[in-house]
Formats: structure tokens, C-alpha cells, sequence
């Protein structure tokens, strides 16, 4: 473990033989306007104050929009005659969903070279790797052929995978290949849940680096909780004297675990960024007490007896062939579940009805599409069957019809 004042503690990955800032800088969430285009300017100014608390890794991916060229865009740049390039590590993913021959790997990497300005990036991801076939199939169109050679002409650096699949599968996959690196998904409602924290464990056993994703949960663990939870980590802070924000403890729970490389934060907020780089400068593994973390599994159990959806909001479900929103139809299907209350169904009337037309649960088709891409693997169709039933009323439907008019006008 390793430390600079004022600055993100760093832990070693071994295989890459680098010292990562353990908060890592998860470029997805980045704040955009109108809905779609990425603010570049309030990007750059957040990516600035990261790099200069310390943190050395930025992940995008291919398939995220606008969002390769966003970092590349700001990565080029220079401070006082260095680029900011070459103080960082970048990570993006070849979507192996989308991939359908041994040359698509190539174009899909030039692309994303392209749009980073860079000639080679430092961690490449096997992106979304979901069970073993999945890996099987790209192995049989010669993914073993291009990682030799990008890895040979320097195009990428260090190699390794994300998962959403099931542990059995997820284990299969880490013992198949050297990889340097693995990415996961975890925090303290996931536990058992996709690799959880076995498939750490034996990760980490194995000498790959563990980089978390998804660590407050896609927002569920800081804004998105009941206010029974509120209350419980309220009260316990008032009973220690910590003043520690829900943020702060989902992070610290993570970084609790010695398996952890880094974790990703998706901080499109300056707040986010000075509490997260405040957090990551003095959180090591092992530093919550017993006291600590039966809290944080009170807080669990909570969570765990109102959630409705198990959905993090990463939209590789969409688009929808038949305009439904999924991850924003889950997103009001949860808050009722944990919330309750006229507001919530209100506001989900209003936002069923959009500029592009309907979007609501009530609109599923059926195909089945979003089911093959879910990396959560959640019975889509079925869940929202249930969400219209349970919040699709008739006066709801009336007043989304009253909100299509005011959208359309």
C-alpha cells in the first residue's frame, strides 16, 4: 500500500507490475446535455481534479456514446508541457457482442484508437462477457490471434475481461486465459450475487487484478435507498460521531476488501469527485470494525425486503425494438418499491410519455431482445408485466395520455 498526501492511496497489480489509484474514474456516467451530447467542459474540469488528486485510471468502453471521443478529447491535452495522456492509465472494451469475425476485432480497436486519440490503450477488455459461451464463441473467430498481436505491435498493453455471468462460468472463463485483469461487479447488496465475493476471492487467488464496477449499485445505494436506511446509517453516525455520507460508506466497504485493485466511480458531480478523492486517501483494507459492518448488513437486509429490480441502469438492454425504456421503466418501478407514495407514480405517468412517443412497461412486445443482452440476466418481460400491473393504473394511463399532449406541443 502505497500513499501521497492528499492523494488516492494506490494498490500494486501484479501482473501489470503498476501501482493503481484506488479509485478509478468510470467515464460512463459522464454528465451530458440535452440528454445525449457529453459536457465535455464540466467533464474536462472533473477529469482534471481526479488526475490531480491522483487517480491514474479511466475506463470507457466502444459502445458507450460519444463517450471514447469525450476522454480522448480531453486526455489530449497538456499541463505545463505534459500530456495528460501520459499520466494515466486507459481502459476501453472491444464489444464482443458485436463481433462477428476475426477482422471486426481490429476495426472495433482502430475505432476506439481513433476516437481516444491515442495509438494504444493500457488495460483492453473483453467487454461483457456473460457465460462461457460467450468466450468460446470469440475464441472460435481467432480472439486469441488478435490478443497476441496487438499485445506484439503495442496497440494494447495489458489484457483482461467484465463479467455479468454466473460464478461457475465466471471461474471457468479466469482459469482459461492469463489474463492480467478482470472486472466485476460488486458492492454490498451483491455479495452472492454474479462473481460476488467468491468469485473474488478466487480471482485474486489467482493473481488477476480486481477492478470493481458498479459500487454504490447505479445510484441505489446513495440517493436511490429507502429512508429506513437513511436512518440507519443516520443514527449510527450520530452513536460513533462519524459523519460519513451513504456514498462514503458503500465506497469504503468495497476498499475494505485486500481483493480489490480499484473500484470505478461514475462522478459526474464535482461534489462526487472531492468527497470520493477524500475517501480513497485514507481508506486501506480491513479498516472497518465489526460494529461497521453489522450496520452496513442492517442496511442490506433492508434493501434486500423492497427491491423490486435488480437493474443498474447500464442499458445494454436497449434500444428496445419497440421504443421501451427499460432501465428508466425499473429505475420508477424500484423507487415505488422502496418509496412508495402518489409522487412517485405521478412522476412515472408523466415520464412514460416521451418526445419519441410511449416508452412505458405496458409497451413490451414480448421479443425478447433485451433478455439476450441483459449482463444481470433479469426476467425483463416478466418484471414488466408485473410493473404494469402494479403501476399502471387506469388514471395513471389517462394522465400519461395528458402529458403526451403538453410533450408533443
Amino acid at each position: 500500500m502505497h500513499s501521497t498526501k492528499n492523494k488516492t492511496l494506490t494498490r500494486h497489480m501484479a501482473r501489470t507490475d503498476q501501482d493503481l489509484g484506488i479509485l478509478g474514474y468510470g467515464c460512463m456516467r459522464f454528465s451530458r446535455k440535452y440528454g445525449t451530447v457529453v459536457d465535455l467542459e464540466k467533464a474536462e474540469r472533473q477529469v482534471l481534479a481526479a488526475i490531480e488528486g491522483g487517480v491514474n485510471y479511466f475506463d470507457t468502453a466502444y459502445i458507450y456514446p460519444g463517450n471514447e471521443e469525450a476522454i480522448g478529447t480531453i486526455l489530449a491535452k497538456s499541463d505545463n508541457g505534459q500530456r495528460r495522456r501520459e499520466r494515466v492509465n486507459l481502459a476501453t472494451k472491444l464489444p464482443i457482442m458485436m463481433v462477428k469475425s476475426r477482422e471486426d476485432m481490429d476495426a472495433f480497436l482502430g475505432k476506439s484508437l481513433s476516437r481516444l486519440k491515442t495509438d494504444y490503450v493500457d488495460y483492453y477488455l473483453m467487454h461483457s462477457i456473460n457465460c462461457w459461451g460467450d468466450w468460446e464463441r470469440v475464441k472460435q473467430l481467432g480472439v486469441l490471434d488478435f490478443i497476441e498481436q496487438v499485445q506484439r505491435d503495442g496497440r494494447v498493453r495489458h489484457i483482461g475481461f467484465s463479467w455479468h455471468g454466473n460464478l461457475n462460468d465466471f471461474k471457468r472463463v479466469v482459469d482459461d486465459y492469463p489474463w492480467a485483469f478482470c472486472q466485476i461487479q460488486y458492492n454490498y447488496l451483491d455479495e452472492n450475487f454474479q462473481a460476488g465475493t467468491e468469485g473474488l476471492h478466487y480471482a485474486a487467488e489467482k493473481g488477476l487484478g480486481v477492478i470493481v464496477m458498479e459500487p454504490l449499485r447505479g445510484g441505489m445505494l446513495i440517493d436511490k435507498m429507502p429512508v429506513q436506511v437513511k436512518k440507519i446509517i443516520q443514527a449510527y453516525n450520530a452513536e460513533t460521531g462519524l459523519e460519513r455520507s451513504p456514498a462514503e460508506w458503500g465506497l469504503r466497504w468495497v476498499w475494505n476488501h485486500p481483493e480489490v485493485t480499484l473500484l470505478l466511480s461514475g462522478m459526474n458531480e464535482d461534489a462526487h469527485v472531492a468527497e470520493n478523492l477524500r475517501v480513497a486517501a485514507d481508506t486501506v483494507p480491513g479498516s472497518l470494525s465489526d460494529a461497521d459492518l453489522a450496520m452496513i448488513a442492517s442496511a442490506r437486509a433492508v434493501f434486500e425486503a423492497r427491491l423490486k429490480v435488480g437493474c443498474t441502469g447500464c442499458s445494454y438492454c436497449m434500444p428496445c425494438p419497440h421504443h421501451v425504456d427499460i432501465p428508466q421503466c425499473f429505475a420508477h418501478y424500484n423507487s415505488w418499491a422502496m418509496f412508495g407514495g402518489l409522487t412517485t407514480v405521478v412522476s412515472y405517468a408523466f415520464a412514460m410519455r416521451g418526445r419519441k412517443g410511449p416508452f412505458g412497461a405496458s409497451h413490451c412486445k414480448r421479443c425478447g431482445a433485451c433478455e439476450r443482452k441483459c449482463p444481470q440476466n433479469i426476467p425483463i418481460m416478466d418484471m414488466l408485466s408485473a410493473m404494469s400491473k402494479d403501476m399502471e393504473k387506469w388514471w395513471v394511463r389517462a394522465l400519461s395520455r395528458l402529458a403526451g399532449v403538453f410533450v408533443k406541443s
